[in-house]
């Protein structure tokens, strides 16, 4: 099957094809680093992170690029407002991405580009720009004619008319507004303003638009077409609208082939915002504090929490769908330690094949506008398996399946788990996590029937409900009450 991608320039599903054969550039907008990474940007970043791995488990040779807004009026303001530098806040920020991030099995980028690392060639762009009438200089500051760009809107659907004025995105502050010719113009470069960061530039002291910086991080890191640029779905305007206009007459030749977007993180149906109150950040989600009330959530169930909606869609979260993603974790994780646990009792060699009908039914998925929802199907089939597999061996001191044939499940369960990043670490520690032990099922069944012999029958409920959320089956019969794992 042929590898097909929604395109949000075409609004349709089209074939995979890179510009050159074998490779694929991909360019992926970074955060502006100024607070700490909250769940949308966990969701978007998990999700490039994951079509990345397919693409590499494709065959392609992937070259991602992902980078950090490092100048912009929020980082200036929250600068100012904690008494540090420009610079100091960014690494900050910066170093808590990392931290953040990494927890969550997001491979690091080729490359991490940071505005101010390219203000040359932002100064480039520019005056291309200006040398073809695309940009006009006012009083130090530089704007972009919109209506110099026919195709302007064309990546949104909107037309010029409909958008509205201060189209930048950004704050520019209304004395800079009177200086434009069109009220859709954006800003390019900004003239500096007392107190705040400033380079030397053909047109004064001054820092750069947001727009323009993509653009140029592009320009230089993959050259001047790239193949896939992705970003949440709010940046489609103005941002990457405005990196259209910017890069495609510059250059004469499109900027990306496909243009990819992931959907909204809602909470609770609501778009998430601090004035809401349903502001959650990714520490305070794994950590449990802050704006999180729950326990601490395992990194891998966030992570499968957002492959289990196509990338496309809203995901919305609530404290029900994340505790849904705890379960289904702890199952994927039993199968997934089945061979750390039992492939030696079992005998198994250091080779074995995987299961091609299976991995050809993920791919067919995956080719499929990487349907990774759909392939967790086949993850989950693989990894059922395992785990009653595993109950029967340890009950039973033998399988129902041969073991050869276990070892080619599991290896391809193995294979499929890391092309969506969903992995174990076969430590002590984590054999010894995998859903409840022996002693411990004993003993709530213990308890349970102390319950039911004290007619306690709502503590007899609950305790086979508990049981059964970790995957627990209780079967009762005269002759007592015996238990398997589902």
């Amino acid at each position: 099957m042929t590898l097909t991608i929604y395109n949000t320039l075409t609004r349709r599903q089209e074939p995979f094809e890179t510009v050159e054969p074998g490779k694929v550039k991909m360019y992926c907008c970074g955060v502006t680093v100024y607070d700490y990474c909250h769940l949308g940007h966990a969701r978007s970043y998990i999700v490039w992170d994951t079509i990345r791995r397919y693409l590499i488990w494709r065959g392609f040779e992937v070259r991602y690029i992902q980078n950090f807004t490092d100048i912009d009026d929020k980082i200036i303001n929250r600068a100012k407002e904690q008494g540090l530098t420009m610079e100091a806040l960014c690494n900050r920020f910066i170093d808590a991405y990392f931290a953040d991030i990494r927890r969550l099995n997001v491979m690091d980028a080729d490359e991490y580009p940071r505005a101010t690392e390219h203000i040359p060639e932002i100064h480039e762009l520019i005056q291309i720009l200006e040398q073809k009438g695309l940009a006009y200089a006012v009083a130090g500051d530089v704007y972009y004619r919109v209506e110099r760009f026919p195709s302007y809107g064309k990546l949104s659907g909107r037309e010029l008319e409909q958008m509205q004025a201060g189209a930048s995105g950004r704050v520019d502050g209304e004395d800079s507004e009177p200086k434009k010719q069109h009220p859709f113009d954006f800003a390019l470069w900004k003239a500096a303003k007392p107190g705040e960061p400033a380079w030397d530039s053909p047109w004064g002291q001054g820092r750069p638009g947001w727009h323009i910086e993509c653009s140029a991080m592009i320009r230089s890191q993959l050259g001047q077409t790239i193949d896939i640029h992705s970003g949440g779905g709010d940046l489609i305007f103005p941002h990457h609208e405005n990196e259209i206009a910017q890069s495609e007459p510059a250059m004469n030749k499109p900027l990306a082939r496909y243009w990819t977007h992931n959907g909204m993180v809602m909470v609770n149906g609501q778009k998430m915002s601090k004035s809401l109150g349903n502001f959650i950040t990714i520490r305070e989600l794994l950590d449990g504090v802050g704006s999180w009330k729950g326990d601490p959530v395992n990194p891998m169930a966030v992570r499968l929490f957002v492959l289990q909606a196509h990338y496309r869609k809203p995901l919305d979260f609530t404290e029900e769908a994340i505790a849904n993603a705890e379960n289904s974790w702890k199952t994927l994780k039993e199968g997934l330690l089945f061979g750390y646990q039992y492939g030696e009792k079992l005998g198994w060699g250091k080779e074995s094949e995987i299961i091609p009908e299976l991995v050809a039914r993920f791919q067919e998925l995956g080719d499929d506008d990487f349907n990774f929802s759909g392939g967790l199907a086949v993850l989950f089939e693989l990894a059922k398996e395992l785990r009653r597999e595993g109950n029967i061996l340890v009950h039973e001191g033998s399988t129902k399946t041969p073991a050869d044939e276990l070892q080619r499940q599991w290896n391809t369960l193995i294979t499929l788990g890391k092309v969506l990043g969903l992995e174990v670490t076969p430590d002590t520690e984590t054999l010894t996590q995998v859903g409840l032990s022996e002693q411990e099922i004993e003993a709530l069944i213990q308890q349970r029937q102390e319950a039911r012999k004290a007619k306690n029958f709502g503590e007899s409920d609950r305790i086979r409900n508990e049981l059964q959320a970790q995957g627990i089956t209780l079967i009762d019969s005269p002759q007592g009450t015996r238990w398997h794992r589902n």
